[in-house]
C-alpha cells in the first residue's frame, strides 16, 4: 500500500490513500447533499409540504402547553396564549429541518451499512425533533416573561445548542458504527 504522510502537530501521521479517498468522497457528498438538500427545501414544490408539518408542529406544541395545564392554541404555524395574546410564529428554520437535513446528508454521505444509516437516520430524527419540541415550549413559556431572555434565548443559545446537538448526535452514530464495524471484522 501506499502510504502518503501529512504534517500534524506534534507527529507526522501516515494517512493511507484508501482513507484520504474515503475523507475526500465523505466532503464532496456532504457539500453536494446540502446544496442538493437547501435547494429541495427552498423550491416551490415543497413548500405546501413544509408548511403542513410546521402547522402540525405549532399544534402539537399547544396540545402539550393544554396538557400540562396552560392555556395554548394553535393557528397554522402561530402557538399562542389566548389569555395574554402572546404568540410565536414558528417558521421554516424554526421547525428543525434545517438541522435534520445536516444530519441526513452527513449519515447518509459517510461509509456505512445501509441498516445502520437507517437506525441513524430514525434515531436522530427522533432525538433533534424532541430537542427542537422541548426549544418551542421553552422559548413560549419564556416569552411571556421575559422579551429580552426570549431573544437572546432565541438567537443564541437554542440556535446554538441545536446545532451542537446535531453534530453530538452525527459524532455518538459514527462512533457506535466504528465500533460495530470493529467488532465485526476479523481478528
Amino acid at each position: 500500500t501506499t502510504e502518503i504522510y501529512t504534517l500534524s502537530l506534534p507527529d507526522a501521521l501516515p494517512i493511507s490513500a484508501k482513507l484520504r479517498h474515503a475523507h475526500l468522497r465523505f466532503i464532496v457528498c456532504l457539500s453536494l447533499g446540502l446544496l442538493l438538500g437547501i435547494a429541495l427545501l427552498l423550491a416551490p414544490f415543497t413548500q405546501p409540504g413544509v408548511e403542513w408539518a410546521t402547522a402540525r408542529l405549532a399544534h402539537l406544541c399547544a396540545a402539550l402547553v393544554r396538557l400540562a395545564g396552560g392555556q395554548a392554541e394553535a393557528r397554522n404555524n402561530i402557538l399562542m396564549n389566548p389569555a395574554n395574546g402572546f404568540s410565536i410564529e414558528i417558521q421554516d428554520t424554526c421547525n428543525g429541518s434545517n438541522v435534520t437535513l445536516l444530519l441526513w446528508v452527513a449519515i447518509l454521505s459517510f461509509p456505512a451499512p445501509w441498516l445502520q444509516k437507517a437506525k441513524g437516520l430514525l434515531a436522530g430524527t427522533v432525538a433533534l425533533h424532541t430537542l427542537n419540541l422541548l426549544r418551542l415550549l421553552s422559548l413560549f413559556y419564556l416569552g411571556q416573561h421575559n422579551a429580552g431572555w426570549f431573544d437572546f434565548a432565541h438567537l443564541y443559545v437554542w440556535e446554538g445548542a441545536i446545532m451542537v446537538a446535531t453534530l453530538a448526535i452525527f459524532s455518538f452514530w459514527v462512533r457506535g458504527v466504528k465500533r460495530q464495524t470493529k467488532a465485526a471484522s476479523p481478528r
